[in-house]
C-alpha cells in the first residue's frame, strides 16, 4: 500500500510542478503587406499600432515596400489581432506570401 501511495503522490507532485512551470513562449516574425501608406508619416502610424498590440516585441516598417515586420509572442497574440490593429488605424493589412 505504501509503495503504491507513494508512486500516485510523485505522479501527483510532478503533474502539479509542471502546470507550475513557466510555459514557453513562441517569439515569431511575420511579414505584414500594408495598404494604403502614403506619406512619410504613416510608418509611424502603422508601427505605433503594432507596439499597442500585447505580445509584440518589435515592428520594423518599410515606406517603400509597403509591408511591416512584426516579432510576437504568439502565445499573446494572433496574427489577426496585428492585422486588425492595423485596420483599425486606417492601414488594412495582411500577411506576405
Amino acid at each position: 500500500m505504501l509503495k503504491y501511495f507513494s508512486v500516485t503522490t510523485g505522479l501527483a507532485l510532478a503533474i502539479l510542478a509542471a502546470a507550475a512551470a513557466p510555459a514557453t513562449a513562441k517569439i515569431q516574425t511575420i511579414t505584414l503587406a500594408v495598404e494604403k501608406m502614403t506619406c512619410a508619416s504613416c510608418p509611424y502610424i502603422v508601427k505605433k499600432s503594432l507596439l499597442a498590440v500585447p505580445g509584440v516585441s518589435a515592428v520594423a516598417v518599410s515606406y517603400e515596400a509597403k509591408t511591416a515586420s512584426v516579432t510576437f509572442d504568439d502565445e499573446r497574440t494572433a496574427v489577426s489581432a496585428l492585422t486588425d490593429a492595423t485596420t483599425k488605424a486606417g492601414y488594412p493589412s495582411h500577411p506576405k506570401p
